[in-house]
């Protein structure tokens, strides 16, 4: 009786596994069936003439790598100034902002400060003071002529002499330093003032400083740069550098506008690997671009070493979510879109990867027009 109920209760197990197996594979093969109804197309005669289908195959031609990396535009240190002023004072105006040009030599700000006032002092005393001591010493050298006076007494007042020429040129620098002209300054002109001077032409990236605060040599009070000179940075993973050489034409555009190119050559590679295992290039635009401005992201094709590679027509190849696909011909007005890997394209010709190259390989492909078989397999999908 026992081995009676273990019977059927194992011919019960046996029986639902079976259930569960043919539902699975009738499930797979629905499935199968999906997805060959997703990615098979059927024309019917008067489809195919209207759509006008290009049967072709692979060509094996020799095309150029293209190397796609991404970058920014700087700028040469020498055309990027931080403004600072060797004495410090309070801002008495400026009328700079972000953005405003200046021209070398303008009127970046003004500083006030009573040791502009000393060292204006210091440096007419001294010129005061060295004219006395030119005259006495003239005068020394006359009496010494006539032995009037002791060796040890002319010697004296040369060393006065000369020490004070060595104060007045020390002082006349420290004049030139902070925008003054000794040779303008008189008794009658002395100012709490000076002005700060651009020491380039170029646009004000920022200001640091406000009316009325006092700054310090160390401080940075505006910081300049001229556009004039601006080169393309681009970032190079180590392993793509051996593909790149000094001298090698390179299209870049920005990512706010892909149709505009604008060509630029590599002016030189840096021999220093970032941690990040990357490569700065440097490359020089071939014309100047005034509407980039420093810090703009952009990207960049770079052409390789050309090598041989399995081909289709551009017109092969179709997008669709993300993918690239191109259609096999099944048989007469049956088309199936199967998922390809591309590569580089030149000439209107795009390659495939070697796995896609060798599963196609004699295959009669859609080479034109297959966006028409996309756009019915979407309508097919749709019903």
């Amino acid at each position: 009786m026992k081995r009676l109920i273990i019977f059927i209760i194992a011919a019960t197990i046996l029986s639902c596994s079976s259930k569960k197996q043919d539902t699975a594979t009738e499930t797979a093969v629905k499935e199968e069936k999906q997805v060959d109804r997703n990615y098979t197309v059927q024309l019917t005669d008067s489809q195919a003439r209207n759509a006008q289908i290009v049967i072709g195959q692979l060509e094996k031609k020799e095309i150029a790598n293209q190397l796609k990396v991404t970058g920014k535009v700087d700028v040469p240190p020498q055309n990027m100034v931080s403004v600072s002023f060797p004495l410090g004072g309070y801002l008495k105006s400026t009328n700079l902002l972000p953005g405003t040009y200046v021209r070398k030599g303008g009127v970046l700000g003004v500083l006030e400060d009573i040791q502009f006032i000393q060292l204006q002092q210091d440096y007419l005393s001294a010129k005061v003071r060295l004219q006395f001591l030119e005259a006495d010493y003239k005068r020394q050298q006359t009496l010494d002529a006539g032995q009037a006076t002791s060796t040890k007494m002319v010697q004296q007042v040369r060393s006065d002499y000369q020490s004070q020429r060595i104060l007045l040129r020390s002082l006349e620098e420290k004049l030139r330093l902070i925008g003054l002209n000794p040779a303008r300054l008189s008794e009658g002109n002395i100012s709490k003032r000076v002005n700060i001077y651009s020491p380039i032409s170029g646009y004000v990236s920022k200001v640091n400083v406000n009316i009325g605060k006092y700054v310090s040599p160390t401080d940075v009070l505006f910081e300049l740069v001229n556009p004039a000179d601006i080169h393309l940075v681009l970032t190079v993973f180590q392993k793509d550098v051996a593909k790149l050489r000094v001298g090698q034409k390179v299209i870049t555009y920005t990512t706010s506008d892909t149709v505009r190119k604008i060509p630029a050559t590599i002016l030189l590679i840096s021999q220093d690997v970032a941690p990040d295992g990357s490569v700065q290039v440097h490359c020089h635009f071939e014309y100047e671009e005034h509407k980039l401005l420093p810090g703009t992201f952009m990207n960049a094709e770079i052409e390789t070493k050309n090598a041989e590679a399995f081909v289709l027509p551009e017109t092969a190849v179709v997008s669709f979510e993300n993918n690239h696909y191109v259609f096999v011909q099944k048989e007469k007005n049956v088309y199936e879109m199967i998922p390809v890997q591309t590569g580089a394209s030149e000439n209107g010709y795009v390659a495939l990867d070697d796995a896609n190259s060798k599963a196609l390989a004699g295959k009669p492909i859609v080479s034109a027009n297959a966006y028409t078989l996309l756009m019915a397999l979407k309508n097919k999908a749709d019903e």
